[in-house]
Order: C-alpha cells, then structure tokens, then sequence
C-alpha cells in the first residue's frame, strides 16, 4: 500500500501515530510534492494541535492547489479566527473544480461559517449529488436551504434523512422552526414517537421540537411542560450557575464605575457600522433586516469581532472570549488599536456593494463601552421587548448549546436574574452615551412601523428609504431562529405572547416587579 494511503487508513480509524509515521516518511521521500504535508497537517489537526497543523497544510498548499488541501486549510484558518484568509482558500478551493463529497462539503461549512449562506448551497448541493446517502452532507445542504428561504427543498432533504433514521434529533428540530405548525399540518404525533425512542442526545432537540409545535398549535401547557424536562436537563448537563454571567456583570460595571477608564485615549475616527444589539428574540434580526434593506447598507450578520478585539487587546490567557479578568484588562487597552482590530476582523464580512454595514450580535451591548470608545462614529441599536416576552421568549427558543453567552436561558429565574442586569447595563450605557446608544422599542416598532423606522435611520445617519418599510422583500439568508418571522410583513402577533402561560411565568412576574423592573 503507498503511502498516503496507509496514513490516510491510519487516519480513518483514529490511530494518529501512525497517520504521523506514515505522512512523515511521505514527506521526507517527497518534498517537493503536497501530500505528505497536507497529511502531517491533518494529524496534527486531529490530535487538536492548530499551531504546529497550520505549517504543515500552508506548505501543502505552496506545493500545488489541490481542492482538498485549500479547503482543509480554510477550516483550520476558521478555527483560528483567520476568516478573510479562510475566505479566500474556500474560494480558491471551489476554483480548483473538487470531486468529492468531504472536501465539497468541506468547502460549504466554511462559507456557511463565514455567513456566505447563497454562496454554501452549491458546494453542498454537489456533495450531496455524490454521496447521495449522507445524512450529514444531506443536513448541512437542507440548512444552507432554509437559511436562504428554499423552504420547500429544505423540507424535502430533512425528510429524507428521517425516512432514513427517524430519531434524528437535529432534524425534528429543525422542520419544527422551519415553519409556524397548524391543525392541519403539524408533526406531533410522529413527534411523541420519536420521543419514546429517543436516545439522550436526540432528546433535548425532540422536546425543544414538541414544545415549539404545541406552542403553534395553542397548546400552552404541553409546550411548556416539553420545555421544562429538556431545559431543566440541559442546565444540569453544562453545569450551569448565574453566578458566571454575574461576575461578568460585575467587572463591566467596575470598569465604567466613575465613567471611561481614564487610560482610554481615542479611538480610530473612521467611519464605523451600525451595532444592532439586545437580549436574543426581541427583534435584532427584524432590524437588521429593515436596515440593510437600505440602499445604502449591508448587514455582516453576526460577528465575534468586537469580542475578538477586546480580548486581543486585554492581553489576557484565558481560554473564555470574555471573563471578568479580560474586561479588567481592557482598562489599559489602546482603543485606537482596538478599532483597527475590530475593522480588521470586521472587514472580510461586509458586503462590497454598500456604503455602511451592520454588526448584529446581540450580546455585543456587553461591550457597548469598548465600542463605543474604539470606534467613535459607530451608532448602537438596543432592542427593548416587554421584559415577560423576553424571558419567555429566551427560554422558549434553542440557541447554540454550546455557547456561554446562552447558558443563562435553561432556567426560567436564570433568564429573570439575567434581564435584569440587562436592564441595569443598558441602564448605565445610556447615561455614559445618551447620544449613541438608540433604545427601540419593540412593541412601539410594531405599533408604529414608520414612525419607529424614521426614528431608527435618523439615529444610524440614513436618509428615508421606503424599501425599509419592506423588510420582508429583503432577498438576503438569515440564519438565526427568526428566519421565517422575518420574511413576512411586520404584525402583533408575538406581542404579549408570554400571557399565554401567565400562570407558570407568575414567579418571575412578581420577582421582577419586586426590583422596581416595570412590566410595561
């Protein structure tokens, strides 16, 4: 057997030393070929070990541009936040024509990761086409397909993979969100099967799938008894303790205790994006939608850049983006550099075609000071929905288990405890910033569409655009859980949808009316 192939083998079934053997003695044998690089890189990359994988896949790539190489590479480059340059190797991997269905997927996964959604669906589409029977490939196209408002084929590839394996969590999940479940058409039953079979991975997604239908259907309290047994176990499972999320807290408002730390000099004065921030579910993604339905603006969806730069400049050796110790750091951070550090990472993601881009991650009203400072000419939107819509709205939705910003939404008191220094951060912003910081009121947006729009764009320095008031016409991808909300025409329809379940939201009422918060 050659070579690459024994490492490759090695690879296959997990046995790394061996993939290492074999891939070094390729190397050696022919150094001025790519594979022997590009496998020590991918073992190395296996083995977890990014720093020493990196060298290995970028002399693969000097050494010829194979499409495997290139799109390996760019996943590596995502990983380390390199994302103009990861970028650039998914594209010129899908230039060098790939045949086969991992590095076609491959390929899809960065462009998704980098929020090209339109530009995900082809690679994907021809991974599926090859290996018609993945289940994998066969999700990620589906996704790339619902984000894109292909609703109907991305119904038909979900469907497929259930006919093959009707327990799939990921799956039930996502038909559940992909559209609102009627009477008529609803999935329940096949639902409550799923469940009874479940294994414990599929479960959390099964009952977050169960609750989002009976909740369509009218039927609060299953809704909320599904939601309850999957949070209550997911809280368990991460570990989860407010405290976390209140040392955060904690350290911002030290920081901004007696008003900008006195070591901040100015920032870059360069023209800035618009940061449309807030809790998550209380209409980020309906305003990024009606701002970048602008002539003149763009949205860049949800970027980690701010978080990313406020870090970098802290210093800091933490594994965790943010920590009480980072943001104590930042005290003696240069904003100047920051704003450079922000616009770098920020840059590869803003459409080409307009003037002003939009910076939608909503946790990003954590580091309104730091935003505000490193860049002097961005405008902050602050999303405000009726605080029992927002709670139940947190606890209702999935975010991605995984991240540390969500953990708080398991636990009913937890999202309570966390909307209100919400509340108390949004507070103090808007008495440091009381120029920048646009507090928009849900409710009032769907109240009063033009007035509130005017009253929006004025705020970000935009002149009047009627396409804003047809938001729901915006052709771009969405990948947040308020894709199909967003693409149609604005309504009531979620306001006071927390009444629903009055009697089992009745602590958190009367919690948060015993801190002055008012529930108006």
């Amino acid at each position: 057997m050659k070579l690459a192939a024994v490492a490759r083998a090695a690879l296959a079934r997990g046995d790394l030393p061996a993939a290492a053997q074999a891939a070094q003695r390729l190397a050696m044998m022919e150094p001025d070929r790519p594979d022997g690089f590009f496998l020590l890189g991918m073992t190395a990359a296996e083995a977890g070990q990014l720093a020493k994988a990196l060298p290995m896949l970028e002399q693969a790539v000097a050494r010829g541009g194979v499409a495997e190489h290139l799109a390996h590479y760019a996943k590596l480059l995502i990983l380390l936040r390199r994302d103009g340059e990861a970028m650039k190797a998914a594209r010129d991997a899908l230039a060098a024509g790939p045949v086969d269905a991992l590095t076609l997927d491959t390929i899809g996964c960065v462009l998704a990761r980098l929020g090209d959604h339109d530009g995900s669906v082809a690679p994907f589409k021809k991974a599926v086409a090859a290996e018609p029977g993945n289940a994998g490939y066969r999700y990620n196209l589906a996704a790339a397909c619902g984000f894109t408002g292909r609703v109907g084929t991305a119904r038909g590839h979900y469907e497929a993979i259930l006919r093959v394996n009707p327990g799939d969590g990921r799956v039930h999940y996502a038909l559940a969100i992909l559209s609102r479940q009627t009477a008529e058409s609803n999935h329940v039953p096949r639902l409550e099967a799923a469940l009874a079979a479940a294994r414990p991975e599929d479960e959390l997604r099964i009952r977050y799938a169960l609750a989002k239908s009976h909740e369509d259907l009218g039927n609060g309290t299953a809704a909320f008894a599904h939601l309850s047994a999957a949070n209550s176990a997911q809280k368990q499972a991460i570990g989860y303790n407010f405290a976390q999320d209140k040392a955060i807290f904690d350290a911002i408002e030290r920081l901004f205790a007696d008003g900008l730390p006195k070591a901040w000099g100015k920032g870059l004065d360069e023209p800035a994006p618009i940061f449309v921030v807030g809790m998550p579910r209380t209409g980020t993604t309906l305003v990024d939608r009606i701002l970048s339905s602008h002539r003149d603006v763009g949205s860049a969806g949800e970027l980690q850049a701010m978080p990313l730069a406020v870090k970098q400049l802290a210093d800091t050796r933490s594994r965790l983006v943010i920590d009480p110790e980072t943001i104590a750091a930042s005290e003696t951070a240069d904003m100047r550099a920051m704003g450079q550090a922000y616009m770098a990472r920020a840059s590869h993601h803003r459409p080409e075609d307009r003037a002003r881009f939009i910076d939608k991650l909503p946790a990003n009203f954590l580091y309104a000071g730091h935003i505000l400072s490193a860049l002097p000419q961005a405008q902050i939107v602050c999303l405000r929905r009726n605080p029992m819509d927002t709670i139940w709205s947190n606890y209702k939705n999935l975010f991605a288990s995984q991240s540390a910003y969500y953990a708080y939404s398991y636990d009913l008191m937890d999202t309570a405890r966390y909307y209100a220094r919400f509340d108390r951060l949004m507070a103090m912003w808007g008495r440091l910033f009381p120029d920048r910081v646009l507090q928009l009121s849900y409710e009032a947006l769907v109240a009063d569409q033009e007035g509130e729009t005017r009253r929006l764009l004025a705020h970000c320095g935009l002149d009047w655009d009627e396409a804003c008031l047809s938001f729901h016409k915006n052709k771009a991808a969405v990948a947040t859980p308020s894709a199909a909300q967003v693409r149609h025409p604005l309504n009531a329809d979620a306001v006071g949808r927390w009444l629903r379940h009055e009697a089992q939201l009745a602590s958190v009422r009367d919690w948060l009316s015993a801190q002055g918060i008012s529930l108006d």
